[in-house]
């Protein structure tokens, strides 16, 4: 069909076609394994749009003939809900395979309506896909949430956005009779930002553009048809996380008007104001961290603010808040810590709590050893004293790094005084 969009013709019907998110669906990877095995479980899809979410449900109703129900979250109410939940009960009758519930941005539910599924997906009449944009730990209740495991997807990398310009222009029924150059691809995987519908919509757009027979696709030509079409991707949002990108990087760059520029573009755009406060919290902790512990507390504040307080009074605590965090010391200490400490984990497993600060509750815990030892630090001067924390295999490894700021120095030095050389403080 020449007249659907490209971005439609061009869908994936199966895992061979499907591109990116190989830690999801290549060979071994868990959602490829649900598929082959047929043992299909509720799950929720998390990831910015364009990555393949709603792709995704489809391959996984199509691969063991379900049937499949579709809601969007914009649109439908309780009502609605029910009234798909009867036709699976009635559906059970004829088929035997569970069939699906997809339901495309499932955070924008409220409680009424997300509490209308809890009965369906534990009794098992249905298997619910969920996809979201947001993080579902703050828009999915619990009592679901508990119900379903979340996966995430990742914008596409440059390999995928590859594979998927050569697919489109070598399977497409439309492109390949065309005569179409590629000479560069920077601009278009730039403006793409990872997201597979945008790369074919603008690709589409650009081979429209133009009235030659000979189609070229370079850097110039994007950006011509970017700026006589750059509204069409303001519509739906498509520029979301763009503008939040900028906005998180012009306070980690110690920009206040950039910021608060960005802050202003989303307001004006009708975006969520608990998102916005909510990625502040988070940046509070993972670009200013200990360099201004405080950065958490009055972000922390101005969420709980703009949960209470609507608009448009909002915009002076979300102002003050860029503001404050924007002008504050930066460290990304804690966060490179547990991402360190973490990565070690996965490649060493459970190693041992050391005897000397186990738990002894009982006479024969007490007896094999456990808590022997142990130095109550309450009972040395400075309430300190040496002793090992960490398992024998990891002792003297950092993972907590001081940034440079006066806040972190000061722990620095605290740091050295008690441990000496046993940690790194300079790697």
């Amino acid at each position: 069909m020449p007249n659907m969009p490209l971005a439609e013709r061009m869908r994936p019907k199966n895992l061979d076609e499907y591109i990116g998110q190989q830690h999801l669906v290549g060979e071994g990877a868990v959602l490829r394994n649900m598929i082959n095995t047929g043992r299909i479980q509720s799950i929720i899809l998390w990831g910015p749009p364009g990555v393949g979410k709603t792709t995704l449900a489809r391959i996984i109703a199509n691969s063991g003939n379900r049937a499949m129900y579709t809601l969007s979250a914009v649109t439908s109410g309780v009502k609605d809900v029910r009234d798909v939940l009867d036709k699976a009960k009635h559906a059970a009758f004829f088929n035997p395979q569970t069939p699906v519930l997809f339901i495309d941005e499932i955070h924008r539910f409220n409680k009424s309506q997300q509490d209308s599924l809890l009965g369906a997906v534990e009794q098992g009449i249905v298997i619910l896909i969920g996809a979201t944009t947001e993080n579902p730990s703050f828009e999915v209740i619990a009592p679901l949430l508990s119900r379903c495991e979340v996966y995430v997807l990742q914008p596409l990398e440059k390999q995928d956005l590859e594979n998927l310009l050569n697919r489109a222009l070598t399977l497409d029924s439309v492109l390949k009779e065309m005569d179409i150059k590629v000479e560069e691809t920077a601009a278009l995987f730039r403006q793409s930002g990872g997201d597979a519908r945008k790369l074919l919509n603008i690709l589409e757009i650009v081979i429209n553009a133009q009235t030659s027979e000979h189609i070229v696709i370079n850097d110039e030509n994007v950006a011509k048809c970017l700026q006589k079409t750059t509204a069409m991707y303001d519509k739906k949002g498509d520029m979301h996380y763009d503008i939040i990108s900028a906005f998180i990087k012009s306070i980690r760059g110690g920009d206040p008007n950039a910021a608060v520029y960005w802050l202003a573009r989303m307001l004006a755009g009708g975006e969520d104001l608990k998102f916005i406060a909510r990625r502040l919290v988070i940046l509070a902790s993972e670009d200013i961290g200990l360099a201004n512990p405080n950065a958490m507390l009055i972000a922390n504040a101005c969420f709980q603010a703009v949960s209470t307080i609507g608009y448009p009074e909002s915009r002076i605590i979300l102002s003050e808040t860029v503001i404050y965090l924007a002008n504050s010391p930066k460290s990304n200490s804690a966060y490179n810590a547990i991402n360190a400490a973490m990565e070690l984990v996965g490649k060493t497993g459970d190693l041992p709590v050391p005897m000397n600060i186990r738990n002894a509750p009982t006479k024969l815990m007490q007896q094999l050893g456990y808590g022997a030892d142990y130095k109550y630090s309450h009972d040395y001067p400075g309430h300190f004293v040496q002793q090992e924390f960490m398992p024998d295999e990891l002792s003297g490894t950092s993972f907590y790094i001081p940034g440079n700021n006066t806040a972190e120095l000061r722990a620095k030095e605290v740091m050295q005084q008690h441990w000496g050389e046993k940690y790194s403080y300079n790697a």
